[in-house]
C-alpha cells in the first residue's frame, strides 16, 4: 500500500471538502489531488530519483508527499534552519535529486539547482497528467536526517508500509466529526510533521498550518480556525503555557493537545493541566525511526496521576505512558537480557511502523525485529514508561554511572528553577563531574548550595551536582531537545 493511497480515499470520500488552510490559501481535498498530480507529472518527467524539500512547509509539504508517491520516488524534506553548505552537504548525499525550495532558500542552491520553486508547485492555472506507477510497499516513501547534534546527520529510511502501518493503526478512515481541525505547527522535517499530515487527512480533519512558530499567534489560529486538536513539541508548550498564564484567554473549540519531542519536566505538565483545564492532553513519545508514536499517556492517564493521592500512580505524570497497539517494547540490560519492571535499561522497539534501516548504513534490527533506541528507560508494574535519557548521555563520575535524567527530575521540581539540563564536565581527578545548567524562574536567582541541598534531600551525595550554572536559556534544536554536547563544550571553555 502506498501513502498516495490515503490521499485517494480522502478525495473520494468528499473531494470539495476544505483540507488545508495555509495562510490565505485553502485547499479542498479535489484541489490537492491535482496540484498532486501536476507536481508528480513533473517529477516524473524530470528523471530524478529522490525530491529535497527546504522550507517551512504548509500547503507545500502534504503536496509533495503524495507527488513524489505517485512518481514513485522518495522525498525528503531538509532542515532549513541550516546553512547553504550543510543543506548542500545534504543534498549531495540523496540519488539524483530533484530540489524544491521556497523562495526565500533558493539562493541556497542557485535558480538553476532547484527544479521548482515551493510558489510554482502550487500554482493552480497549471495542470498535468497523472503519473502510473504505484510504488512497491516496501519502497523508501520518506527519508529524514536525524538532526546529528553530536556526529553526521543519519538518513532514516521509512517506507510505504511502515507510514501507512502507522496512520490505519492509529486513526480510522473519515472518523473525525465534520468540525474538526488540526493546527499543524511542527516543522516539515520532523517526523511528526508527517504524522500529522498524513494522519489527519486520513480521518478527515481540516489542516491549518501555522508555518512559523508564535505561541501568540498559535492562540490567536486556535480561536480564528475553530481548531480542535493540535500537537507541539515541549519547547512550544511552554512557550504556550506562559503566554496563557500572562495573558489567560478562552479556547473554547480546542479539546486535544499533545506534546512530546524529548523528556517532559513534571512542573511543565501540571502548569498545562491548570492552563488548559478544559483540554484532553495526550504525551506522545516515538523516534523517526519508528514512524512517529511508541507510547502515550492518555487524557485518562493525565487526569488520574494528577489528582491520585497513590504516589506511585503521581509519579506516572512523569511517564510516557503505555506501548500504542502493534507495537512491542522491551528494556535490556547490557547483555542484552530483557529486564523486569523497575530495572533501568535500553528501550528496544519491534513492529510494523518500525523501520530502523539507514540509507548508506542498511538496516539496524537485530535478528528478532527489535530496534534499539539508546534511550535508558524502565516499566512500573502497570507497563508505565519512563525514559531516563539517552544512553549516550551518561555520566561517568568516578566510575559510577549517573543518569543526567535522574537530577534533572528532581532538580525541575525545586520552586526557583524552570529549566535544567545536567552534563558531565571533564575532570582530572572523577574522569567527570556532574554540572547542572539551571534557567532560574522569574526573580531572584537560587543559591547554588540551597539547590545542591534540594537534591542531596532526594538522592545519593554522588548525584549532587558539583557544579551549578547559570543561563538565560537552554540551547536546544528547533524541535525541543537540549544540544548538550553544545553546553559541554561552552563549560570546557570556561
Amino acid at each position: 500500500m502506498s501513502i498516495s493511497l490515503l490521499l485517494e480515499r480522502v478525495v473520494g470520500d468528499q473531494p470539495d471538502r476544505t483540507v488545508i488552510v495555509d495562510g490565505d490559501r485553502r485547499l479542498s481535498a479535489g484541489q490537492l489531488s491535482r496540484l498532486v498530480d501536476r507536481a508528480a507529472a513533473v517529477l516524473a518527467a524530470s528523471g530524478c530519483r529522490h525530491v529535497a524539500y527546504v522550507g517551512t512547509g504548509g500547503a507545500t509539504l502534504p503536496v509533495l508527499l503524495f507527488a513524489a508517491a505517485r512518481a514513485g520516488v522518495p522525498i525528503s524534506p531538509l532542515n532549513y534552519r541550516l546553512g547553504a553548505a550543510s543543506l548542500r552537504d545534504l543534498v549531495d548525499r540523496l540519488d539524483c535529486p530533484f530540489v524544491v525550495a521556497d523562495a526565500e532558500y533558493v539562493h541556497h542552491f542557485g535558480a538553476a539547482a532547484v527544479g521548482m520553486s515551493s510558489d510554482e508547485l502550487l500554482a493552480t492555472d497549471t495542470t498535468g497528467q497523472l503519473t502510473s506507477g504505484v510504488p512497491d510497499s516496501e519502497s523508501v516513501a520518506v527519508m529524514l536526517f536525524t538532526s546529528g547534534t553530536t556526529a553526521r546527520p543519519k538518513a532514516v529510511e521509512l517506507t510505504h508500509r511502515n507510514l501507512t502501518s502507522f496512520v490505519t493503526g492509529t486513526v480510522e478512515f473519515a472518523s473525525a466529526a465534520t468540525d474538526e481541525t488540526a493546527l499543524i505547527c511542527v516543522p516539515p522535517y520532523h517526523i511528526a510533521g508527517v504524522a500529522a499530515a498524513l494522519s489527519n487527512l486520513y480521518a478527515g480533519r481540516r489542516l491549518v498550518y501555522l508555518r512559523q512558530f508564535d505561541p501568540a499567534e498559535w492562540v490567536r489560529l486556535v480561536n480564528a480556525e475553530s481548531v480542535t486538536t493540535t500537537g507541539v513539541v515541549l519547547t512550544m508548550l511552554e512557550r504556550i503555557v506562559s503566554t496563557l498564564e500572562s495573558r489567560p484567554t478562552r479556547l473554547p473549540t480546542l479539546r486535544d493537545l499533545s506534546y512530546g519531542g524529548s523528556m517532559v519536566p513534571v512542573p511543565l505538565v501540571r502548569r498545562a493541566l491548570t492552563a488548559l483545564p478544559d483540554v484532553d492532553l495526550v504525551n506522545a513519545y516515538g523516534l523517526t525511526e519508528t514512524s512517529s508514536t511508541v507510547s502515550i499517556l492518555t487524557p485518562e492517564d493525565h487526569r488520574l496521576c494528577s489528582g491520585s493521592t497513590d504516589e506511585a500512580v503521581r509519579r506516572r505524570l512523569g511517564s510516557v505512558g503505555r506501548p500504542v497497539p502493534g507495537i512491542e517494547i522491551q528494556i535490556r540490560d547490557a547483555d542484552g537480557t530483557p529486564l523486569p519492571a523497575g530495572r533501568t535499561g535500553e528501550l528496544f522497539v519491534r513492529g510494523r511502523r518500525v523501520s530502523g534501516r539507514y540509507a548508506e548504513l542498511g538496516s539496524v534490527l537485530d535478528p528478532a525485529g527489535w530496534f534499539a533506541t539508546k534511550d535508558l528507560a524502565h516499566v512500573d508494574d502497570a507497563g508505565y514508561l519512563f525514559l531516563c535519557g539517552r544512553s549516550d548521555d551518561t555520566i561517568i563520575r568516578g566510575g559510577e554511572n549517573i543518569a543526567p535524567a535522574e537530577i534533572e527530575a528532581v532538580l525541575v521540581e525545586h520552586p526557583r528553577v524552570r529549566q535544567v539540563a545536567v552534563v558531565g564536565a571533564d575532570d582530572a581527578e572523577w574522569g567527570q563531574i556532574v554540572v547542572a545548567v539551571v534557567v532560574a524562574a522569574d526573580g531572584p536567582t537560587p543559591d547554588p548550595a540551597e539547590l545542591r541541598e534540594f537534591v542531596r534531600g532526594t538522592l545519593r551525595g554522588s548525584r549532587t551536582p558539583d557544579r551549578i550554572v547559570f543561563r538565560a536559556e537552554l540551547p536546544t534544536t528547533p524541535t525541543g531537545k537540549v544540544l548538550r554536547r553544545q553546553l559541554i563544550d561552552e563549560l570546557s571553555a570556561t
